[in-house]
Order: structure tokens, then C-alpha cells, then sequence
């Protein structure tokens, strides 16, 4: 690694308080510009657009991601910029360079049937821990809980006779009142009341966590992911199966039987409403697969393109 980007990637650190994780992403992008300059003969302060398109051409042609260029050139603008700054080159020529356009990623979702194809086929399951794993599914699907929201939670945040759960979200411990299903309660009160109070008696201290593992401690979010791959496992229903994916299914459903896009910005705690317009998209999408698979006159028109 040279100095240059050695100082910027202190500096990220220092005085831009970025992550580790970043950090290290920044690392690697440079480090494969800067192989990429050697192989070229170029210099660092030689670099210009002709160059930063062969070098994206390169990359593209060795089957890298137009989402991972876009990375890429977003980390080397940060640091020519800086390189600018620090008066180790004259100018940026990364501010001259579009991304390349991406196809905007929609969340993926489920049909509502196959939400419920999947609620009752775990309910047919005779093992110790499914009681557990349908409140766990109920509450990820009937609330839009996030894996880290769903872990977090601890059985005083669940109001069984107002059918509420308190959920706690955000910077700042933000929270958020969310309403959920009989069927749902029902779920709850099953492993409360049952399963919950065995888990319990498994674990050196009296856990407040709402939901545990099978050796009575606080439910993590690896662990989480974990009994959701078993669900598939013994179910037999392999969708890929995520919370996020319950998650973005409830809001679409929601869209979908005519609740206000304001009113699921709240149920999901996002803090900006452009973070929920998604589901219109994703919603849209559905409505024209739906016409295209029902009208046999527009699957032909489709077909035929």
C-alpha cells in the first residue's frame, strides 16, 4: 500500500469516523485501481477519463457488477478528491465519469397465499420448538418486524389483550406501537405461555427476551436466520425464507388492500416516506404480472415481443 493511500484511508478513519467495514471496502477498490494503473504504465496524477473507462471496461468484462463499478468509482472519487486537497494531484477527474445505470433492485416478496401456505404447514409441525417458530413467523410477518427489532424485543413489550407490541427501533431508541392479528395473538399466547416457561427453566438467569433458543438464551439474529432456514427444512416450503422478505410482504400486501402509504411509513418506522415509496413500484410490478398471466390476450402481445 502507498503512502497516499495509507493517509486517506487514516484520514476515513481519524476524522470522517467511517467503519471498519467500509474502510476496508475503500482499501480494496483503490488497491485494484492502482494494480490496474501498473499494468497500464499510468501514474497517479496521469490519470484521466479515457483511463477511468478502461479501467471500468476491464472490470465489466471480467464480469465485476455494474452495482460494484458504481462502488468502486464512488471510493476512487472520495479519494482523488482528497488527493486534490492534499495537493498530490491538480485536479479530480473522477467528477467527470457517470456511473453506470443500474437496475433498480426491488425487494422481493411473497404472495399472500404463499405467507399462508407457510403459517400452516409450520402449524402442522409436532416438535417441542414449533410453538416458538409460529409466533416467530406471525410477528415477522403481521408486524413488519426487522431481524434486529424481533431479537430486541422482551415480553413486557407485548400487550396481548390490546394486541399492540412496542417496538424499539432506530438511533435513539425510538419506538413505535404496532398493532398485530387475533391469529397472531393466539401464536404469542401458545409460547408464552407454554414452550416460552420451559426455555426459561433452561437458562442460568431469568431472560426478559421474548424469544429464546433452545438452551433458554436471548434469540440473536444469526440465530434468527437459522430457525427460519429449519422452517423451510421442515415445512417443505423453500422460498427463501428472510425476514426482510416477510418484512417487505407485509408492506406490500398492506399497498395492496388500500392502506395509506403514510400509514405503513409508521407500521415500519421508516423515517423518510421515499423509503416506503418502493412498495408502490414493487406493487405495480405485481398488478402487471397478475394482468399478464390472467389475460391470455396480453400474455400473447408479451410473448410475441
Amino acid at each position: 500500500m502507498n503512502k497516499p493511500t495509507r493517509d486517506f484511508l487514516n484520514y476515513l478513519k481519524t476524522d470522517k469516523n467511517y467503519s471498519e467495514d467500509t474502510i476496508k471496502s475503500y482499501s480494496y477498490d483503490i488497491g485494484k485501481f492502482f494494480k490496474f494503473l501498473n499494468q497500464e504504465g499510468v501514474l497517479m496524477d496521469q490519470v484521466d477519463q479515457i483511463v477511468i473507462r478502461n479501467f471500468l471496461t476491464q472490470e465489466l468484462n471480467a464480469g465485476i457488477s455494474k452495482r460494484t463499478c458504481k462502488r468502486r468509482l464512488c471510493a476512487l472519487k472520495d479519494f482523488y478528491q482528497y488527493l486534490k486537497e492534499e495537493n498530490e494531484v491538480s485536479d479530480n477527474p473522477f467528477l467527470l465519469i457517470d456511473s453506470p445505470k443500474t437496475d433498480k433492485k426491488f425487494p422481493k416478496v411473497l404472495y399472500a397465499d404463499q405467507v399462508q401456505e407457510i403459517l400452516a404447514n409450520n402449524e402442522k409441525r409436532t416438535d417441542p420448538l414449533a410453538p416458538r417458530d409460529q409466533a416467530i413467523l406471525s410477528l415477522l410477518y403481521y408486524c413488519g418486524l426487522r431481524a434486529s427489532e424481533l431479537v430486541e424485543l422482551e415480553v413486557q413489550d407485548v400487550n396481548l389483550r390490546s394486541r399492540i407490541v412496542n417496538v424499539r427501533h432506530g438511533k435513539g431508541d425510538k419506538q413505535r406501537m404496532v398493532p398485530f392479528t387475533e391469529q397472531c395473538r393466539q401464536c404469542l399466547i401458545l409460547y408464552i405461555e407454554g414452550l416460552r416457561k420451559e426455555l426459561v427453566l433452561k437458562s442460568k438467569q431469568f431472560p426478559s427476551a421474548l424469544f429464546l433458543n433452545n438452551n433458554g438464551e436471548k434469540l440473536t439474529t444469526r440465530g434468527l436466520e437459522y430457525i427460519l432456514d429449519r422452517i423451510e427444512e421442515k415445512t417443505g416450503n423453500f422460498v427463501g425464507l428472510h425476514p426482510h422478505i416477510l418484512r417487505h410482504s407485509f408492506a406490500t400486501h398492506l399497498l395492496e388492500n388500500g392502506a395509506d402509504l403514510k400509514v405503513i411509513q409508521e407500521l415500519l418506522g421508516h423515517e423518510s416516506i421515499n423509503a416506503t415509496q418502493v412498495y408502490t413500484h414493487v406493487s405495480a410490478e405485481a398488478m402487471k404480472q397478475t394482468y399478464i398471466d390472467a389475460f391470455p390476450r396480453a400474455r400473447k402481445k408479451d410473448d410475441d415481443k
